[in-house]
């Protein structure tokens, strides 16, 4: 009989400790269970960020592209066709290189023999006629650029319309760049501004 209960007890004991085996299992089991599931929620919630990222990233872009462009050359090009405006009333400095250069070379060409009246066309009649030929191609450029910002919408995207600064701008430039024009044939054709008489 005390064999049986030492048996029984050292059965009773294994089976206690093979009970508290399988508990510590099951322990180990759920809490890695746990740990995998947090770490799998953790992992689709960032994919899941990193989606929405992605997604309002293209909406973005999407909604820039049907916006059409931003207006930022035509701004530019009304700019440039308003300062070039500006540059066909005065002459420019190029003008006034390429008029002191006609000088220069009319000084060589005229002999102190000839009459006055061609060392009045050769020194100053030229130097002035190359003045307003440059004054004319930038007033054409100026007027040129103006037309085509001005008619650049009609060829963009429908139902955009033009920033109201680019027009007025542009405008400005369309403007001067005609009265510059104007300026500059007269100063050619000696209507404004002709040598003097010699005789």
């Amino acid at each position: 009989m005390g064999m049986k209960t030492v048996d029984g007890a050292g059965t009773g004991t294994e089976a206690k400790s093979d009970d508290a085996k399988i508990d510590e299992a099951t322990e180990t089991e759920v809490t890695d269970s746990s740990v995998t599931d947090s770490s799998v929620t953790e992992t689709e919630e960032t994919e899941s960020e990193e989606t929405d990222e992605a997604e309002a990233e293209a909406e973005a872009e999407a909604e820039a592209e049907a916006q059409g462009p931003s207006g930022v050359g035509q701004g530019a090009a009304a700019v440039v066709s308003a300062a070039l405006g500006l540059v066909s009333l005065s002459g420019g400095w190029i003008g006034t290189v390429a008029a002191a250069r006609e000088t220069l070379v009319g000084q060589l060409q005229t002999s102190s023999t000839a009459s006055v009246a061609k060392q009045v066309k050769e020194v100053y009649g030229d130097a002035w006629h190359t003045t307003a030929l440059w004054a004319g191609l930038f007033a054409l450029t100026a007027l040129i650029t103006g037309v085509v910002v001005l008619a650049r919408p009609a060829f963009g995207a429908p139902g955009r319309p033009q920033a109201p600064w680019i027009k007025s701008v542009a405008w400005a430039g369309l403007s001067l760049g005609v009265i510059g024009l104007l300026l500059a044939v007269l100063k050619y054709s000696d209507a404004l501004l002709a040598l003097p008489s010699t005789s």
